[in-house]
């Protein structure tokens, strides 16, 4: 099954088990929900079903720990190690889609003025989380994690300025 269709979210368990050298699908959902869940989340059963999934297209290889709950541990195979390589030198382009209900909620008649508030909090406390984050560890992170949190304080940055807009409507229709 070599020619199995591989998705984000299967790259996403590749490159955290080779990041982690080896571990069980529990390692992986802990791991992703450490460390990219801010950018990219993916449900926990997506992670077994996208381990089984690998598994099946030799991608991964398991071995069965009997002294702990016969816990599979899961580690990359050549094939694996090679399909993780070239989706990482792959320049392509993918247009972010940006799932954010507030904007949905925007779009569809919601008050600003009971929206908006609550939305520029939530933002804010995530970026304070952010910074806190980059202050504690920043140091630790390779440049690509670091970039990668870089993006998050950015794109909350970017949310907590729409949501004050948002929340000064009124002055902007009056002219103030």
């Amino acid at each position: 099954m070599a020619d199995a269709r591989l998705t984000t979210s299967s790259f996403l368990v590749l490159g955290i088990i080779d990041k982690l050298g080896d571990a069980s699908a529990y390692d992986v959902k802990v791991e992703a929900g450490r460390t990219v869940a801010p950018f990219w989340s993916v449900p926990h059963a997506q992670v077994y079903a996208q381990c089984d999934r690998l598994l099946a297209a030799g991608m991964l290889t398991q071995v069965r720990q009997e002294s702990r709950r016969n816990r599979r541990v899961l580690t990359l195979t050549d094939e694996g190690r090679r399909a993780l390589r070239q989706w990482l030198a792959d320049p392509e382009f993918v247009p972010v889609e940006a799932r954010e209900r507030g904007i949905l909620k925007l779009w569809f008649g919601a008050r600003p003025e009971q929206l908006a508030p609550a939305q520029f909090a939530e933002h804010e406390s995530i970026l304070g989380k952010y910074g806190q984050l980059a202050e504690d560890v920043g140091e630790l992170l390779t440049p690509g994690q670091r970039e990668a949190l870089e993006f998050g304080i950015r794109y909350e940055r970017m949310m907590v300025d729409f949501w004050d807009w948002v929340r000064r409507r009124d002055e902007r229709a009056s002219g103030r």
